[in-house]
C-alpha cells in the first residue's frame, strides 16, 4: 500500500490588511518531505499519525509538502500556487498510490481562490484517478463546499474548540480511508447548511452536548463520522455559513437525514450557543470585584489565530487608565519593541512604545516606563499537543505591578507557559488578559478563579449580524430571525 501525505492550508480573514506570503508561512511551518517529523506543528500532527499508522501496516509513505501559515489576510496567488503545484508534482511522481490524505484547514483563500482546499483536491481527484481514496482533516473553522465533498471520499472536522483532537480525527480519517481502500466500506458524505454564521465553546453546554451527540451517532452502526463544519465568519466566500457533514457506509439518504436532523438541533440551540462578551470596562468591573483571582479576561477582537494583528491596546489602555493594578496581559506582536528590549539587555530601564502598529484596529500605540525583567529566544508555547512557536519572546514591567509579555512571531496565546518560561507565574497575578478567542481555554481554565470574554474593539467584531460580507450574500442567523423562511 501506498500512501500520498501532505498539508497545505491557513485560516483567512478576508478582511485583514496583512497579506499572507511565503515569509508568514516559514515562520509557522514550512517542511519538504519531513513534515511528520515535526509534530511540535498542530497541523503536522495528522502526518505524523498517518506515517505511523502506514509503516505499522508495512506500507510506503510519499510525503510531499507539509505549509502552514499563521492567519492573516488573503494569501498572494504566486505563493499559492507554487505551494499547490509543488504538492500536486509530487503525486503525479509518486503514481500509482492507494491513499491520498491532506491536513488542510478548510478556510484558506487565495487571490483569484476562493476555495483553494476544493482547487486542491479536485486536481489531486484528476491525478490520482477514480480508484484512489482521498481524505482531508479540516479545521473545524472551515467552509465545506461541493467541490471539495465532491472530490474527496472522506472528509472530518476537529470536533472541539479549542482543537483538542487533531490526533483523534487524523486516526479516524485514516482509518476510514483504509477500510475504504480495503473494500470493507464505502463512504458516503452529505452536508446540511445550518445558515447561522456563530460560534461555538465546546468546553461549555450546550455545546458540549452538541460535541457528545456527534459521538453517539458515530456509535450508530453504518454511521463512520458526524462533523460539525462551524465555518469562519471573518472570511468572505459563498459557503461561510456553519454546516453538519454526515458519513455513512454507502447509505447517502441517511447521511443526509441524519445531517438535517443534527443541523436543526444545532439551530435549535442558537440562542444558548452564541457567543457573547463583556465590554471592557464591564469585564474590567467584574475581574476588580472578583473575591480571588487570577480571573482570565480574553481579548477576543485581537486574535492572532483568525487574522488579528495581536497589537491591540484598548484593553491596556483602559487597565492604565483606570489604574488597575497587579495585571499580566500578552501576546502582543511587536518585534520593534522586542528588538529594542534585547539591544537594551534584562535589566535595562526604558521608555518603550508597546502596540498600536498594524493599522486603525490596532488602537493607539502605549508609551510606558518599563524594565526589561527576562528576555527568552525562540520560545515555544504548549497547544494541544503540540508546540506553537512565539519567537523572540520579553517580559517587561511597569508600575502598579503591571507586566506585559511581547513577542516577534504573530500568534495568541494559548498556555499558561507562554508566560511561566519567562519567569512570570500568572497563578499569582489578580487579573491575566490573554489575546485569544477560546484556544487559550484549555491551558488557563484550570488556573483561573474566573474567566470573562471580553468583545472589545479590534480586527475581528464579535457582531456577526453585521460582518460587511459582499460574496456571501445568502440569508443567515442572526442577520436574519429565519432563514429558512420561504424555503
Amino acid at each position: 500500500m501506498k500512501v500520498f501525505i501532505a498539508c497545505l492550508g491557513t485560516e483567512t480573514n478576508t478582511f485583514s490588511n496583512m497579506p499572507t506570503g511565503e515569509a508568514t508561512f516559514a515562520e509557522t511551518m514550512l517542511h519538504r518531505g519531513d513534515g511528520s517529523r515535526h509534530g511540535d506543528d498542530l497541523f503536522a500532527v495528522p502526518l505524523a499519525v498517518w506515517r505511523r499508522a502506514t509503516e505499522a501496516l508495512q506500507g510506503q509513505v510519499v510525503e510531499s509538502l507539509a505549509a502552514f501559515a499563521q492567519p492573516a489576510g488573503i494569501t498572494v496567488r504566486h505563493v499559492y500556487e507554487g505551494f499547490r503545484d509543488e504538492i500536486l508534482d509530487d503525486l503525479r511522481a509518486a503514481l500509482p498510490v492507494d491513499l491520498v490524505l491532506f491536513s488542510l484547514h478548510g478556510a484558506m483563500v487565495a487571490d483569484g481562490y476562493d476555495d483553494c482546499e476544493g482547487d486542491l483536491l479536485s486536481r489531486a481527484r484528476e491525478i490520482a484517478g477514480p480508484d484512489a481514496v482521498i481524505g482531508a482533516e479540516l479545521d473545524l473553522h472551515c467552509s465545506l463546499t461541493a467541490t471539495m465533498l465532491a472530490s474527496a471520499d472522506v472528509l472530518v472536522t476537529f470536533k472541539e474548540y479549542p482543537h483538542i483532537d487533531a490526533r483523534e480525527r487524523a486516526v479516524e480519517v485514516f482509518d476510514l480511508c483504509l477500510g475504504a481502500h480495503r473494500g470493507e466500506i464505502r463512504p458516503t458524505m452529505a452536508s446540511f447548511d445550518t445558515r447561522m454564521v456563530s460560534m461555538w465553546r465546546t468546553p461549555s453546554e450546550p455545546a458540549a452536548g452538541l460535541v457528545r451527540h456527534m459521538q453517539a451517532l458515530e456509535d450508530e452502526d453504518g454511521v463512520l463520522s458526524v462533523s460539525l463544519a462551524h465555518g469562519f465568519p471573518w472570511g468572505d466566500v459563498a459557503d461561510v455559513s456553519a454546516r453538519v457533514l454526515v458519513v455513512t457506509d454507502g447509505d447517502g439518504e441517511r447521511a443526509a437525514r441524519l445531517a438535517a436532523d443534527f443541523g436543526r438541533r444545532v439551530w435549535e440551540l442558537r440562542e444558548q450557543t452564541h457567543p457573547t462578551g463583556l465590554s471592557i470596562d464591564g469585564a474590567l468591573d467584574r475581574a476588580v470585584a472578583a473575591p480571588a483571582g487570577p480571573v482570565v479576561l480574553a481579548d477576543m477582537g485581537d486574535n492572532a489565530g483568525v487574522g488579528a494583528p495581536s497589537d491591540s491596546t484598548f484593553v491596556l489602555h483602559r487597565v492604565l487608565d483606570r489604574g488597575i493594578g497587579d495585571v499580566l496581559t500578552g501576546l502582543y506582536w511587536d518585534p520593534v519593541a522586542v528588538r529594542f528590549c534585547q539591544e537594551a539587555g534584562e535589566g535595562a530601564q526604558l521608555d518603550l512604545r508597546i502596540g498600536g502598529k498594524v493599522g486603525p484596529d490596532s488602537g493607539d500605540p502605549v508609551d510606558l516606563k518599563v524594565t526589561v525583567r527576562r528576555i527568552v529566544a525562540d520560545a515555544r508555547q504548549s497547544f494541544g499537543g503540540s508546540r506553537a512557536a512565539m519567537g523572540d519572546s520579553v517580559w517587561v514591567s511597569a508600575e502598579g505591578g503591571l507586566d506585559i509579555v511581547l513577542n516577534s512571531i504573530r500568534v495568541q496565546t494559548f498556555h499558561p507557559d507562554a508566560f511561566s518560561q519567562l519567569g512570570l507565574d500568572p497563578t499569582a497575578k489578580r487579573i491575566v488578559v490573554v489575546k485569544s478567542t477560546q484556544h487559550f481555554h484549555a491551558g488557563f481554565a484550570p488556573m483561573a478563579a474566573e474567566i470573562l470574554y471580553i468583545a472589545g474593539p479590534g480586527a475581528m467584531p464579535m457582531d456577526f449580524a453585521n460582518i460587511d460580507y459582499r460574496k456571501f450574500t445568502a440569508p443567515f442567523w442572526p442577520r436574519v430571525e429565519d432563514p429558512f423562511a420561504g424555503s
